[in-house]
Order: C-alpha cells, then sequence, then structure tokens
C-alpha cells in the first residue's frame, strides 16, 4: 500500500443495517477504480477524553455510533482517478444513512506499514498531532512501537501522514486532534486477530520501554476500539 483515505464518521446506531448495505454496494465500485482494500469497523470501546476524543471529532450524539473506515490504494495518482470516477456515478448526501457534513475524510501516504495484511476480527484506531518538522522522530518511534505491538500479538500497525486534508466546514481532522499550524494529523490503526488478543496486549504492552517517550502530545490524541463489520 502506497496510499490510503481515512474515514471517521458518525452513524445513528438505527441504521447500522442501511450503512453496511450502502459500503457493500459502493466496495465493487472502489475495486474496480483500483483500491486494494475497503475496511468499514463500527465502535464498539470510544471512551471519553479529556481534550479530544472520535464522539468529539465528529460530534457524534448519544444515539450515534463512531465509524472507522480506510480505502487503500497502490499510489495517490490511483486515489485520484478514483475520486474523479465515483463522483461521476452521482451518489450524494439524500443516499447516505449518515450526517455526510460531519464526516471528517482525507488521504494519507504510509509511513510506517508492518505486519502481515489478511482479514482482521479488531481493530484500535487513533489520529495524532504531530509537529511536521519531526516526521523522522516520529517515524523512528512509530517502527520501534510496532516491534512491541507485533510481538504482543498484533496482526498489522499503520501510520499514515496527512497528505490531503481538507479544512471542513463543520468537522476536519485538524480541529478533531486540535492541531496546530505547524503539526500534521496522523491516521493509524493496529489490526488485531481477536478481541482477546488485543485486550491481552494492552495489559502488558504499556509496560514495555519501547513504547515510552512518544514524540507528540498524548493529550490532543484520540484513539479507541472497532469491530470490522466490512472487510473487502
Amino acid at each position: 500500500m502506497a496510499y490510503f483515505d481515512g474515514f471517521v464518521l458518525a452513524v445513528p446506531a438505527a441504521n447500522k443495517d442501511a450503512y453496511l448495505a450502502l459500503a457493500e454496494k459502493v466496495a465493487p465500485a472502489f475495486m474496480e477504480f483500483g483500491a486494494t482494500r475497503l475496511v468499514e469497523a463500527w465502535g464498539e470501546h470510544v471512551p471519553d477524553g479529556v481534550l479530544t476524543d472520535f464522539k468529539r471529532a465528529v460530534k457524534a450524539t448519544e444515539d450515534e455510533a463512531v465509524v472507522l473506515s480506510w480505502i487503500e490504494y497502490p499510489d495517490r495518482a490511483t486515489r485520484d482517478a478514483a475520486h474523479e470516477k465515483m463522483k461521476e456515478m452521482g451518489m450524494g448526501e439524500d443516499d447516505m444513512p449518515f450526517d455526510g457534513k460531519r464526516m471528517i475524510f482525507g488521504g494519507f501516504a504510509p509511513i510506517v506499514d508492518q505486519g502481515a495484511r489478511g482479514r482482521v476480527a479488531y481493530i484500535d484506531g487513533m489520529l495524532t498531532p504531530v509537529r511536521t518538522a519531526e516526521r523522522d522522530d516520529y517515524r523512528a518511534a512509530c517502527e520501534r512501537v510496532v516491534g512491541a505491538l507485533l510481538e504482543h500479538g498484533a496482526a498489522r500497525v499503520v501510520h499514515g501522514w496527512g497528505d490531503d486534508t481538507p479544512d471542513g466546514k463543520v468537522t476536519d481532522y485538524k480541529r478533531a486532534v486540535m492541531a496546530e499550524d505547524d503539526e500534521t494529523v496522523v491516521y493509524a490503526w493496529i489490526e488485531w486477530p481477536s478481541s482477546e488478543t488485543r485486550e491481552a496486549a494492552w495489559k502488558t504492552v504499556m509496560t514495555d520501554p519501547r513504547m515510552q517517550n512518544l514524540p507528540f502530545d498524548a493529550k490532543r490524541a484520540v484513539f479507541g476500539g472497532f469491530a470490522p463489520i466490512l472487510d473487502a
């Protein structure tokens, strides 16, 4: 994978089946246009944060669930071409079982992608503000952390550097993590073979010295646990 689109959105819990039906409908089109994978994951453990969290990122109401989604492409050119073709299909907000104005979306260039790629049983998602000038330091730290996560049972870990993260009228990635002008938003996820493996890993992995002294403001980072509902 050389590029991916990352999405965060709020979906009424009552519309879960309708959302899945829409995702299943559009997935073949993305594959036809060059995407290599499309994942939709339903929020199961989306904790409240002190400064930021996934719910506030998309202004989710009490009757809504947060959905984490991404589409992988071989390169940005393929992604850009797919966007144009999807626009030609003419899908509008009336076709969406959620409020598209609050959906956060953007393009990311992977700086870390390690582990086995395949179907996954549970996902940890994260949004992080990182000083743009500290990209190399962040990548080095991620590679160190990934080693610890893989040893504790993670199947795959990806960190994507914000490359095309537009400002939104209601929500966007920068506001989600209160990013400053000299910061870039990172979209990351951890794939786990089971929720049990994930739960056991987090009980011990945080004591691993490789997880310490990470170069970002953890108080503004956004975390959550998600269960895949579609892996195309």
